[in-house]
């Protein structure tokens, strides 16, 4: 697993062992910041952004749009071997002064900055996204009208009555993009 392009392109990521942590792939990886970076309704999403990667694993979309120009990643992730990992990652990418390791359950945050870009990437099936995005707004991490991405399993329901601005199935993978309703 590498990242796949911007100031950071080829540096590997690390990933704990064992299969507690299902790393994004490549493939979807590219396909995903292919959206963010060319569909009319993402421009200039990720240049200069604040981005929250949360359920981060081994922090590769943090760290994507890191390398693609964003200006600063919170990661939350609370399974310590993948905490290790993500920070090896950020080291390795030379991003500690721009990302900060946050050790905590998405579904129960600290309170945070506001972020309008945010990657949300729980286990699959388990519905854990609603969940989390209503902790992680009332905690303050979400900005109004943030762009929202969330990676869940391709069987699995969308997680928003939102309309969906992209919605791709990749492999076992559907990716969901909206936006958050700048009013509520």
């Amino acid at each position: 697993m590498r990242i796949i392009a911007g100031r950071f392109k080829g540096r590997r990521l690390t990933a704990p062992a064992g299969d507690a942590t299902r790393p994004t792939s490549d493939r979807a990886r590219q396909a995903l910041f292919d959206i963010l970076l060319h569909a009319p309704w993402a421009e200039d999403v990720i240049e200069g952004a604040v981005v929250l990667d949360a359920f981060a694993g081994t922090g590769a979309l943090g760290l994507e749009a890191l390398s693609r120009g964003a200006a600063m990643a919170h990661f939350i992730e609370n399974a310590r071997p993948s905490i290790s990992a993500l920070r090896d990652n950020v080291t390795a990418c030379g991003a500690v002064e721009i990302s900060r390791v946050i050790p905590a359950d998405a579904r129960k945050p600290p309170k945070g900055v506001p972020c309008g870009l945010v990657f949300l990437d729980p286990p699959y099936g388990l519905d854990l996204v609603p969940t989390a995005l209503a902790a992680l707004s009332a905690a303050g991490w979400i900005a109004p009208a943030a762009l929202i991405v969330a990676e869940i399993g391709a069987g699995d329901t969308v997680p928003t009555e939102a309309p969906l601005l992209a919605d791709r199935r990749l492999g076992a993978a559907r990716i969901c993009v909206w936006r958050v309703d700048a009013t509520s």
